[in-house]
């Protein structure tokens, strides 16, 4: 296995000035801050942003560098029990056939990993179950990029322990992926390290204000559910663009929304009920 350049960790608090951001080691290099923001500064060199088609032709390192025989096994396994459920995308499909999932989970849940479940990454959050992530990713896929893969860039609100930004890094061009619990942000940064994602950008900061210095965005995608679907976020959605979010419904249960910004006005759908955490506003 390629041996890993060390960076230092670039994580700010500030719920005042905008997320920090945090380059993968990997990556070409992390864009300058804004100067309200004091930055962790590294003593190696910072190139530019390599343009998605840059990062396109540096893929993470296959799963099957990262993981045993058994859970390449058991993820097949669960890959096929996903390509039998209507609606799932095959190019999100083959996705998730590359991620190991069980490398964002605690090792002592290894043997659940490809299973049909939730389970918990710590501070009260949980990784979604397998066809959660493969269904809402197929609706992005399936307005937003006209089938294809996602040629702009995706904002992902809720990183969590990181499996569904390593998930979209393989669908899209570019991706940028902001978590407001300091403890998940560093644990996704740690989970995805081995993995050298050159096209994902680790936030830390307020998700329901979005990130606006990456906007327009083609698509945005949300792990937790909210009262309404915050006004930021459709400020920064690119005309013909779609946001995925659970929304709390009538009677107080949750249901996934779907929005397209179109030329005549935004258009809603309420799909199916859906579980998932609160979404917050603020940092901790």
């Amino acid at each position: 296995m390629q041996k890993k350049a060390r960076f230092p960790a670039q994580v700010l608090p500030a719920p005042a000035v905008p997320p920090a951001r945090a380059s993968l080691p990997g990556a070409p290099g992390a864009l300058a801050r804004p100067a309200a923001a004091a930055a962790v500064r590294s003593s190696m060199a910072q190139p530019a942003l390599a343009t998605p088609a840059a990062a396109w032709r540096q893929p993470p390192q296959p799963a099957a560098a990262l993981d045993a025989s058994s859970q390449q096994g058991a993820r097949e396994r669960m890959v096929k029990r996903l390509e039998a459920l209507p609606g799932m995308h095959p190019l999100v499909l083959e996705a998730m056939r590359q991620v190991p999932r069980h490398a964002f989970i605690d090792s002592a849940l290894g043997g659940k990993a490809y299973d049909e479940n939730s389970l918990p990454i710590g501070f009260g959050q949980t990784i979604s179950k397998p066809s959660v992530v493969a269904r809402m990713l197929s609706l992005l896929l399936d307005t937003a990029t006209g089938g294809g893969r996602i040629a702009g860039r995706v904002l992902e609100v809720g990183t969590g322990c990181g499996y569904q930004a390593a998930v979209l890094s393989q669908i899209a061009a570019e991706v940028y992926s902001i978590e407001r619990l300091r403890g998940l942000h560093e644990r996704a940064r740690h989970n995805l390290r081995p993995m050298r994602v050159a096209n994902l950008h680790l936030l830390f900061g307020d998700g329901m204000a979005g990130y606006a210095s990456g906007a327009p965005y083609a698509a945005i995608v949300c792990a937790a559910g909210g009262q309404a679907i915050p006004q930021a976020w459709v400020e920064q959605l690119a005309m013909g663009g779609r946001i995925i979010a659970p929304t709390v419904a009538q009677g107080g249960a949750q249901v996934l929304m779907v929005l397209d910004k179109t030329p005549a006005g935004l258009r809603q759908q309420a799909l199916e009920a859906v579980h998932f955490v609160p979404l917050k506003s603020g940092v901790d």
